[in-house]
């Protein structure tokens, strides 16, 4: 390669009839991606009454624990509670089924194929990723096909050789500098880059940006749908969480525990010996 840079001198009309409009219609079908997606989402199905009871339960113990090194209950309410909820743990009082019986064989994970809820939940996320998928290859290849060979624009900052072929996709020219980006490029620029944009414009948690889900194959699809062997047993994590309540009345701690020698000592009514 020379030591001469040869200059190029794009026509103007590139720029309002190729740059323009290959950056316009990336947005517009970015925003378009993300409103299509939460169209195609299906509302949340509301639990049923019981099962709501059964994870409020086990939610209910764990806040209890969490505050017993400074708890707000007295001794004897913390004692109470925490008898209570371990007597109905071991009953099964909170089970969404009811509690369980003695000849009754082991709750087995449901089979993905043959369950419904599951299969809703593939197709979802299939959906998604058609959406997803397809229109960035109509994109690619109105660009293939309009703008193959066109130079774009230039990068106002040096680089080095090793990213010629990355922004001189379809190009071969090896006098040109690597400064100059072709259509191609221009694309998986806009591809990977504009979704600052779109968090912008849409917010953290859009849909618009695809390269997320681009990055391994039914990424989406992998994520909607429910995985096997994620059913919890609330009668195992019920009888856990009863040997989790025993350990722990013995670190309660009640917050209000002399409280009234504690406010006296602070605005000096009474001598710290005088306790």
């Amino acid at each position: 390669m020379s030591s001469s840079t040869v200059s190029l001198y794009l026509d103007p009309q590139i720029r309002d009839w190729v740059l323009f409009p290959i950056t316009v219609v990336m947005i517009l079908v970015g925003v378009l991606r993300h409103y299509v997606v939460l169209l195609l989402q299906s509302p949340p199905k509301k639990l049923p009454r019981n099962a709501v009871r059964e994870q409020r339960a086990l939610v209910r113990s764990q806040i209890l624990r969490a505050t017993s090194a400074n708890s707000p209950l007295p001794p004897s309410y913390y004692k109470a509670v925490s008898q209570y909820l371990s007597q109905a743990f071991a009953e099964g009082t909170y089970l969404k089924d009811g509690p369980p019986k003695g000849d009754a064989p082991a709750s087995t994970p449901p089979n993905p194929l043959t369950d419904p809820n599951a299969m809703e939940g593939m197709m979802a996320g299939m959906k998604t990723q058609m959406v997803m998928m397809v229109p960035q290859m109509v994109i690619m290849g109105w660009i293939n096909f309009f703008f193959q060979g066109f130079v774009l624009i230039k990068l106002p900052f040096p680089l080095t050789l090793g990213f010629k072929s990355m922004l001189q996709r379809g190009v071969e020219t090896p006098d040109m500098d690597v400064r100059w980006v072709s259509s191609l490029s221009w694309y998986f620029l806009n591809f990977f880059g504009l979704n600052g944009l779109y968090r912008l414009i849409l917010g953290g948690e859009n849909s618009a940006d695809s390269s997320r889900d681009m990055t391994s194959p039914f990424a989406a699809a992998a994520a909607a749908a429910p995985q096997p062997g994620q059913a919890q047993d609330y009668n195992k994590l019920f009888k856990a969480e009863r040997d989790n309540l025993e350990f722990s009345e013995g670190l309660h701690s009640w917050v209000a525990k002399d409280v009234e020698t504690r406010i006296l000592q602070k605005y000096g009514r009474l001598s710290a010996e005088a306790k």
